[in-house]
């Protein structure tokens, strides 16, 4: 019997919020004129996303007076500490990974005495003790789970988790790995009027997810998977902590050197997957050209790769839980035809490749 993703259950805080009215804040934060205002709009409106959610409301608003966690003024001084960001994780993340994972063991039959292993994955915030022995206590779970964190590797973490899922299970074919991920990006807004910023501030939003990884004949069964480094993308993306959060290098040349990276290796793509026969594809939506980028790199329309654009449009990169969410729906799909392949991108530049088949 092989391992598979038995169930995905996932969460988003609030409700979502327009992406045009995140866009009216953001000219607020930055002081923008009316040039760089309709630049804004612009770089807004192409995005591919009609709405994202946030553990913080204020991005709801365009007057500072109705700000909550942002100071009252314009300049929004002074500004969050990377303390204050991390505080409002600890109190944000659990509600919401308490949701994805009620979902999650619902839809599987699965009580959470029945846990054997915790993987926790977030590149946005983390204490200790931690999230996972939250969660742990306040749901019920066993106090001896194996538990495992994830931490800071990027967008790409719940292919490591699947990874290690598959591991495990190959090892104690009787575990039951669920794997969360809470991943709050809003809590680290930048105000510098930056490339890099500018970027970031439009595509990213909060949300968890949950999967359940076990031996199994039902669900995506875990096929393959592989690991690539394209360095001469490696001061395009960055993550790393400052004194106001974390703070995003996203350079706009990603998309371009994701496509050259997968052109290089699309020979040894064929031999490992056979990708010229895979007609289902689970791509991360890191943004709207990323998504473009990969589709021609791979000779395929946006038809075959239609749940990420659904989810990008929805609730925008939800850095590591977002294939999560896309891999919910096809997990969903009750006819499918040939197996699914999975991407996902990071720092590094990091590419994941996964394999399922339903």
């Amino acid at each position: 019997m092989n391992n598979h993703i038995v169930s995905i259950g996932t969460a988003s805080p609030g409700e979502a919020i327009p992406q045009l009215q995140i866009s009216e804040f953001m000219k607020i934060a930055h002081g923008l004129d009316k040039i760089d205002s309709r630049k804004l709009n612009f770089v807004y409106k192409h995005s591919g996303i009609s709405s994202r959610h946030s553990v913080l409301q204020d991005f709801n608003h365009a007057d500072p007076k109705s700000f909550d966690f942002f100071p009252k003024n314009k300049d929004l001084a002074p500004f969050p500490s990377t303390k204050q960001r991390m505080q409002e994780f600890r109190k944000q993340a659990f509600p919401l990974a308490k949701k994805a994972i009620s979902q999650c063991l619902q839809n599987a039959m699965t009580y959470p005495v029945e846990i054997t292993h915790l993987v926790l994955v977030s590149c946005t915030g983390m204490f200790a003790p931690g999230l996972e022995l939250e969660i742990m206590d306040k749901m019920g779970f066993n106090s001896n789970v194996e538990r495992y964190s994830i931490h800071f590797m990027g967008c790409y973490a719940s292919f490591n988790a699947l990874k290690l899922a598959d591991r495990i299970c190959d090892s104690s074919p009787k575990a039951k790995v669920l794997i969360v991920s809470v991943e709050l990006c809003t809590l680290h807004f930048q105000k510098d009027y930056n490339e890099d910023n500018l970027l970031a501030n439009a595509i990213f939003g909060d949300g968890a997810a949950a999967a359940l990884v076990c031996k199994d004949a039902k669900g995506l069964k875990i096929k393959k998977y592989d690991s690539q480094v394209f360095k001469e993308g490696e001061n395009d993306m960055a993550w790393t902590i400052g004194d106001f959060g974390f703070e995003m290098k996203l350079s706009k040349y990603v998309p371009d050197l994701l496509q050259k990276g997968l052109e290089k290796i699309t020979d040894h793509l064929e031999s490992l997957y056979g990708i010229s026969k895979i007609k289902n594809f689970a791509v991360h939506p890191g943004g709207k050209q990323i998504l473009q980028k990969v589709e021609s790199a791979f000779g395929i329309n946006e038809s075959q790769n239609q749940p990420s654009h659904k989810v990008l449009n929805q609730f925008g990169n939800m850095s590591s839980a977002t294939i999560l969410f896309v891999l919910q729906h096809w997990l969903e799909e009750e006819v499918l035809d040939g197996g699914i392949l999975a991407l996902g991108f990071g720092p590094g530049l990091t590419l994941e490749t996964l394999l399922l088949e339903k």
